[in-house]
């Protein structure tokens, strides 16, 4: 949609408001922004939860916003082409978190070690994912259900995932066009929700 521009909370929070994100272009300073059509949501109770999963759920334990720093640079280190959280990247969304717009949901193992997790922007009644990681099988997939759980219980309307992948459709992620996505933003960013308040 459009280049240029900084990373300063103003910034963001603003473009996430227009229905826009950003990710760096070739090189970091090549700054890109993006409003996909079709767009990637799960809705209010769309999540699929295998069996396997919950068993899964059952033995790690979920935290919230307890240390957002180390789950966007876990996202950021996955060996994975077209990598996009660059170091100024980081910076610019813990400086969110600790403005508390940014979010994140953390999973630990049996003996507290942070084995996944999900963040994101939370405006109102929309969070907006931006990534998650894993290194034990299904962590990432309990942070997102847990996330979704927790937009549900507090009254969210959208939740974001940008693009779908077969891996997020298998959990129930679906696509709207961006018409229907900007129409719903404008509807969630108004709304009293708080879903990060007692973290």
């Amino acid at each position: 949609m459009a280049a240029g521009a900084d990373l300063e909370p103003g910034t963001l929070l603003a473009a996430y408001r227009a229905g826009m994100f950003p990710m760096p272009g070739r090189t970091p300073s090549d700054l890109l922004w993006w409003s996909p059509d079709p767009r990637g949501v799960f809705e209010p109770g769309g999540f699929h939860a295998s069996r396997s999963l919950a068993r899964a759920r059952r033995r790690l334990e979920v935290r919230l916003d307890t240390c957002f720093r180390s789950v966007i640079e876990a996202c950021a280190h996955l060996p994975r082409p077209g990598a996009w959280i660059t170091p100024e990247i980081v910076e610019a969304y813990c400086e969110l978190h600790a403005l508390g717009w940014a979010h994140s949901v953390e999973v630990f193992d049996t003996h507290g070690g942070l084995v996944g997790g999900v963040y994101g922007v939370g405006i109102g009644g929309l969070f907006a994912g931006e990534s998650m990681f894993h290194t034990v099988t299904d962590a990432s997939k309990v942070a997102l259900w847990a996330l979704t759980d927790l937009l549900g219980e507090a009254g969210a309307t959208l939740f974001d995932v940008q693009w779908t992948t077969e891996h997020l459709r298998s959990l129930g992620a679906i696509d709207i066009s961006r018409a229907e996505y900007l129409e719903r933003l404008g509807e969630a960013i108004v709304l009293p929700v708080e879903p990060f308040s007692t973290a």
